[in-house]
């Protein structure tokens, strides 16, 4: 007789995989984890790991797809509200990802120097192929909803909506960048609120929205970067 898989316990157990590395990338950073680290801290064989993983990076990529739907999970709620309107939901959206990362910064800073290495450009790219994934359904309905209401001027919502998930991911990439620039004290908190300033009005830009109409996120960049 064939073995029945519980899929449940399946999921827990990979779950916890992914719990642990999360954890270790706090305490040590990606690099520096192993995955001998990962099966000490849960005392588990490396058949184990092998069954869900083929590689440590396989399992970053895992702690990276939680991150991307824990980052967004929290703004569906609001956008699906019809009472809110397309701008309040745009700056809900910018904002909560920004409250995302301050809430879980060990967790973050734990990934910006593997981040950038040449090493991961294929976990780059899945990461920005997830992100279009995930923001581009969320961002087109409120493009869309900003068109009707008037507040948007855009002649294709859908395709903007792409354009700005675009926008999104250069300016993360490039923060993670200023981060570590900063970091070795070689460019001042002015010159990167002025950088990032300069995509929320490229922003704005687009969808034809008056500027300063999107919040710039001044307590974040002072939390991070001051």
């Amino acid at each position: 007789m064939a073995r029945t898989v519980n899929h449940a316990n399946r999921t827990i157990r990979r779950e916890a995989f992914v719990d642990a590395a999360q954890r270790l990338i706090v305490s040590k950073g990606y690099e520096q984890m192993s995955v001998q680290d990962v099966l000490d801290a849960l005392d588990a064989s490396r058949g184990a790991f092998y069954h869900y993983f083929d590689s440590k990076v396989a399992l970053l990529e895992a702690v990276i797809d939680r991150m991307v739907v824990e980052a967004t999970a929290k703004v569906e709620r609001t956008l699906a509200d019809p009472d809110v309107s397309a701008l309040a939901k745009l700056s809900r959206l910018l904002t909560d990802i920004a409250d995302y990362k301050n809430e879980r910064q060990d967790l973050v800073r734990g990934f910006l120097q593997v981040w950038l290495s040449d090493d991961n450009v294929l976990v780059r790219d899945k990461l920005r192929r997830l992100t279009v994934a995930r923001l581009t359904p969320l961002l087109a309905p409120i493009v869309r909803q900003g068109c009707a209401e008037g507040t948007f001027s855009v002649s294709s919502p859908d395709e903007t909506a792409r354009v700005l998930v675009s926008l999104l991911q250069g300016l993360n990439e490039l923060a993670s960048e200023l981060f570590l620039i900063r970091q070795a004290g070689t460019i001042t908190l002015d010159e990167v609120e002025h950088t990032v300033s300069a995509y929320l009005e490229a922003f704005e830009r687009i969808l034809g929205v008056a500027a300063g109409s999107l919040p710039r996120q001044q307590h974040t960049l002072r939390e991070w970067f001051g």
